[in-house]
């Protein structure tokens, strides 16, 4: 009887909680970081005309999937791109949210010096309060993003170190869209799926399991209507600066509706666009100097 009672009074393990965060329109603005990475890589005329011409086959033959698939399963502009590591890009990886324009300016110029192909991480205010939150309760922070992996690894360093000048040390998952390597270049071939859409769910179940979470009482962010599927296999979704059909999405379940987005002003936009140029400027100087330029 005892050993019976022994038994019957052992309960199942606490389940875990996350907070599954999408990235570009959620967490920092938009244009995507995977963008911004083609515009770096262009400017620096990585991308040769053949990749061009490979990037437009790819397209065609996924574009029976849908426009999605076509945009985000395609990466054949990286082919023959050297893959590259971020940990050692910015000194200690802390963005720019809290410096001055000046510091914004010389640190992008000193990312783009120590490794062009990366650009600024800078997140939404309420975005990073949001995820400090959630780590103090003790949640684990997951980044979901259909973004290329070593930019989201990156995002994923700079947030930790916006927690880390909060005082608080977490690690941040990153489920982010993965390329095939072959001598330490780019193929242009995903592994397994793009991070999008249905992936996206399928990531966090699988991920949810791994873990031990209780996904009723998870929380998951997004900003678009490919997220919602992500937000369906949680608890707690909320659409963050939703598109037109998020909101709608988000209205008809009575999901909540955030904004974290900044708006600038005239004179902001103004200065951004200044400096945004000076850097162009001294990079384009970099290039002209760069071993094999010099006359």
């Amino acid at each position: 009887m005892k050993e019976i009672k022994g038994v019957n009074e052992v309960k199942e393990p606490k389940r875990g909680v996350a907070a599954f965060f999408d990235l570009d329109g959620t967490l920092m603005a938009r244009p995507s970081m995977e963008r911004r990475f083609f515009r770096l890589l262009r400017c620096r005329r990585e991308i040769g005309l053949r990749n061009y011409c490979l990037w437009l086959r790819e397209a065609l033959r996924l574009m029976e999937g849908g426009k999605g698939k076509m945009l985000h399963a395609n990466k054949m502009y990286v082919r023959g791109v050297q893959n590259f590591d971020g940990r050692a890009v910015r000194g200690n990886g802390i963005s720019t949210a809290h410096k001055s324009d000046d510091q914004v300016e010389g640190q992008t110029v000193a990312s783009l010096r120590g490794n062009p192909r990366l650009p600024v991480v800078v997140f939404f205010t309420g975005a990073v309060e949001r995820v400090a939150w959630h780590a103090k309760e003790g949640h684990t922070i997951v980044l979901l993003s259909g973004t290329l992996e070593p930019l989201a690894k990156e995002a994923a360093r700079s947030l930790e170190a916006e927690l880390a000048v909060r005082a608080i040390t977490t690690r941040v998952w990153v489920c982010a869209t993965r390329l095939e390597e072959k001598d330490g270049r780019w193929t242009g071939r995903i592994l397994d799926e793009a991070m999008i859409g249905e992936t996206k769910a399928r990531a966090a179940k699988q991920l949810a399991e791994e873990l031990r979470l209780d996904r009723g009482q998870c929380y998951a962010y997004g900003d678009s209507s490919n997220d919602r599927w992500l937000m369906e296999t949680v608890g707690r979704p909320a659409a963050v600066n939703p598109s037109k059909e998020l909101a709608g999405i988000a209205r008809t379940h009575r999901w909540p509706i955030l904004n974290w987005e900044e708006k600038e002003n005239v004179t902001q936009s103004a200065q951004r666009s200044r400096r945004e140029e000076k850097t162009a400027q001294r990079v384009r100087g970099m290039e002209l100097v760069r071993p094999g330029n010099q006359e």
